[in-house]
């Protein structure tokens, strides 16, 4: 009797989440909702959270728990939280909640101060590349 075990090969990997995450949560626990209040970067409570596309979400208030769930895609960070910057150079790098805009309606984050200044700058040319690499940047 022979026995064969279905093994993936080594190069098959698990495709990249959509939204970014450091141990799945949604930019890192920050209230989503709270920054298109005007409240800005605001930590989410364990007990106002969902999970939705994988991830966890946080919210620092059940109203604000139940605006997401009403309509999360209103909320969800563009180009999935990671860094607008890093997604219009074709890469992928964690989004830092603290460096966050709404552009267009859409929340988006950045990484780094440097990469602030430079997003500030040329933000037109900058947003349109992200949007033109979204979301196949999520496949490199």
């Amino acid at each position: 009797m022979v026995l064969t075990l279905g093994l993936a090969p080594l190069s098959a990997r698990a495709e990249t989440p959509i939204f970014s995450a450091h141990d799945g949560l949604a930019l890192d626990g920050y209230d989503v909702v709270a920054f298109f209040e005007g409240q800005g970067a605001v930590l989410g409570r364990q007990e106002f959270a969902l999970m939705w596309k994988g991830v966890f979400w946080r919210f620092s208030s059940s109203g604000h728990q139940a605006q997401f769930e009403a309509n999360p895609r209103a909320y969800a960070p563009v180009f999935g939280g990671y860094c607008a910057y890093a997604v219009s150079q074709g890469y992928l790098a964690h989004g830092d909640p603290s460096l966050w805009r709404i552009e267009d309606g859409e929340l988006l984050l950045l990484n780094n101060p440097a990469v602030e200044a430079v997003w500030q700058q040329e933000k037109p040319e900058l947003l349109q590349a992200a949007h033109d690499n979204w979301p196949a940047v999520l496949r490199h």
